[in-house]
């Protein structure tokens, strides 16, 4: 274990790089905290892992930027108890875990017995991949652009929004939409008019895979085939920018979502879950005065 991502890098580097699609996740936080600074996520810093095999290969991975839940790679049983073994020792306190479906499990129980905390499976997540592009028709009325400058307000709005829609952390509205703006990483569909009524992003291409996200349209738009004419775009120009693979993470609770994706052309990978730590119901009467 280390908070040193360059020591990271240098160790687990080339296994991310090795399945860049179901390593997304772990590839894209990295490259953030790499290119914008170890405190892009929350001033808490965050910390790395790598379990080796006995000839000194790496076979998993997991990382921690606070607030967010610790993240996995796919793993044996084993190691995910030694992970949670290594973390309990440490102290470390977890509000949850996310990674493929099982992987995430597994840790679960690990963490379960060696803290007595209790898991809840908070969401259900398929991971896709872009085959052939097929871009919605009849398309909606208006166009796809990138955001500018002078969408900043709007998308601060949309992406406070979209976070409370998932129920996921929130980062400082203001920083995320700046820094997503610098480097041409979102896209809005607009109406003939001008008016924006929905926006798609994308992150910055790592080893070769470009993952959309997010997606959102205002609750009082949705329906209107905005949300596919835009993500069919951003992975149109994800494309041509020179991407290996275009990838999205849908919940699984939305086949409205899910269908729409499948229809545009991307096709399942992988499922992953997230699963939410709370502490035992002693632990918590004990901890009240």
């Amino acid at each position: 274990m280390t908070r040193d991502l360059g020591v990271f890098l240098d160790r687990a580097g080339a296994f991310l790089a090795s399945e860049p699609a179901l390593h997304t996740v772990q590839l894209t936080v990295t490259d953030a905290l790499r290119t914008r600074g170890m405190r892009v996520y929350s001033e808490e810093a965050p910390y790395f892992a790598w379990l080796t095999d006995p000839e000194g290969a790496v076979r998993a991975t997991a990382l921690r930027t606070p607030p967010n839940p610790l993240n996995l790679t796919a793993a044996a049983p084993e190691p995910a108890e030694a992970l949670a073994g290594r973390l309990a020792e440490r102290g470390e306190v977890l509000p949850g875990v996310m990674g493929p479906s099982r992987a995430a499990a597994e840790f679960a129980a690990a963490w379960g017995r060696r803290t007595g905390a209790v898991a809840r499976l908070a969401t259900r997540q398929r991971l896709y991949r872009l085959g052939a592009l097929t871009v919605p028709e009849p398309a909606p009325p208006g166009k796809a652009r990138l955001a500018g400058g002078g969408d900043h307000e709007l998308l601060v709005r949309w992406y406070g929004e979209f976070c409370a829609d998932r129920g996921a952390p929130q980062r400082d509205p203001d920083a995320w939409v700046a820094a997503r703006l610098a480097y041409g990483g979102l896209m809005v569909w607009e109406l003939p008019d001008g008016t924006p009524v929905a926006m798609a992003g994308a992150m910055p291409e790592v080893a070769g895979q470009v993952r959309v996200a997010p997606v959102y349209t205002p609750a009082a738009l949705r329906g209107r085939g905005y949300a596919g004419a835009v993500t069919a775009e951003v992975s149109r120009a994800a494309l041509a920018k020179g991407a290996d693979e275009v990838l999205l993470f849908t919940d699984l609770s939305n086949p409205t979502s899910n269908g729409l994706y499948q229809r545009i052309g991307y096709r399942p990978v992988q499922d992953f879950a997230t699963r939410e730590f709370t502490a035992p119901a002693r632990l918590t009467a004990t901890a009240a005065p």
